[in-house]
């Protein structure tokens, strides 16, 4: 079976803070380095922290982050645990969003050192991914 995989590029100023954050911190499995990226195994995809000299700066969620969608909850608690256990900054604590509805999810957002975020998300029913068309909320606080 050919699997697909998504790929993200992401602005970093410092990349032994970023290897230490993500390796370290979120657990991702590295790859490839150099003097200007490192290549990251984030669930299965290709994440890599590029090196920048632009001045970062704190941004709101909406309408720029990334993150990944579980297919199990036990998958989205264990990242959860650990980000607790490694004292990772939450931009958004876990909370559920839409409950009762078939668009319920569990969420959180984590902030890394550079102020990227990333969205950890889990759906009660895996069709709301992409389905459920009647529904239109996206965010309830936007």
């Amino acid at each position: 079976m050919n699997k697909t995989l998504f790929h993200l590029t992401f602005p970093v100023t410092d990349l032994a803070l970023a290897k230490t954050y993500y390796v370290d911190g979120l657990g991702c499995i590295p790859g490839r380095e150099n003097r200007q990226l490192l290549i990251l195994n984030l669930h299965g995809h290709q994440f890599v922290a590029f090196l920048t000299k632009e001045t970062l700066v704190p941004q709101p969620i909406y309408p720029r982050h990334c993150g990944i969608v579980f297919s199990l909850k036990s998958d989205w608690e264990e990242v959860l645990s650990r980000a607790e256990q490694q004292n990772l900054t939450f931009r958004q604590k876990p909370e559920l969003r839409f409950a009762d509805s078939f668009i319920e999810h569990d969420t959180f957002f984590l902030e890394d050192p550079f102020y990227n975020l990333i969205e950890f998300k889990h759906y009660r029913h895996p069709e709301a991914i992409f389905g459920y068309y009647d529904y239109t909320q996206i965010e309830e606080r936007v």
